[in-house]
């Protein structure tokens, strides 16, 4: 059960006033029993501060789940584009080694920016839970390396924002051979990266975590990410 600390502090004045209301007679000449007023106060602070220790503990192990969440999901996706850049892998015309098509690492494919919606909806509404017309199905016909490409690419995206909709997702090459036609030559390092908005649970999100510069390329980015490098 969640606690929230407001409603908290509300009750917590109304059992004050009603005690600092209450008209309590006593006595000199017999003894007092029972408790005192100054034993219940003291007894509802303990209990109150140990009600926000949890409320706190609580509010950090949901922002944990979800940051794990996404992490999780991340990582199954990192390993799928791995997983379909080894299987679409081909010989080098010209060199000795594996290559992918270029448009594996082609940006526009990714993140269905290549793609165009006219509802408000989600992205996963808009673009997953029916087959884009404008994209060849390499699951019913026939696909060039391209075409493959741009499938493999719709595919992952609909991966990515299955539990997290601000998940993105990159894959980029250090080409090996700049003086060949291919983007990523036989030998070049592929780096797979799956990003999304940092979660804080502080009030002072600087002082809450610290940034990757690698999921970061500007300073007013603030993401979380998963990387990935590939040698094929």
């Amino acid at each position: 059960m969640v606690i929230h600390i407001k409603h908290l502090l509300i009750l917590l004045s109304h059992i004050l006033n009603l005690l600092s209301a209450s008209s309590i007679s006593i006595n000199p000449r017999s003894s007092q029993l029972g408790l005192g007023m100054i034993e219940i106060l003291v007894t509802l602070v303990i209990l109150a501060i140990g009600l926000l220790g949890v409320a706190s503990l609580q509010l950090v192990a949901s922002f944990n789940n979800a940051d794990a969440l996404s992490r999780s999901q991340a990582v199954l996706v990192a390993e799928q584009v791995t997983e379909r850049m080894r299987v679409s892998a081909f010989n080098a015309p010209d060199a000795d080694g594996k290559i992918i098509d270029d448009g594996y690492v082609n940006s526009n494919l990714y993140n269905f920016a290549n793609l165009s919606c006219n509802s408000t909806a989600s992205e996963h509404v808009c673009f997953c839970q029916q087959f884009p017309a404008t994209l060849a199905n390499c699951q019913t016909t026939v696909c060039d390396s391209a075409q493959f490409a741009a499938f493999d690419a719709y595919q992952l995206s609909c991966a990515s924002i299955q539990h997290n909709p601000n998940m993105r997702v990159s894959v980029t090459c250090a080409d090996s051979n700049t003086t060949d036609s291919t983007a990523c030559s036989a030998g070049s390092r592929h780096t797979i990266m799956l990003s999304w908005p940092a979660s804080h649970w502080g009030a002072n999100t600087s002082s809450t975590t610290i940034s990757n510069a690698a999921c970061n390329p500007t300073a007013s980015d603030d993401n979380d990410c998963i990387i990935v490098e590939v040698f094929l």
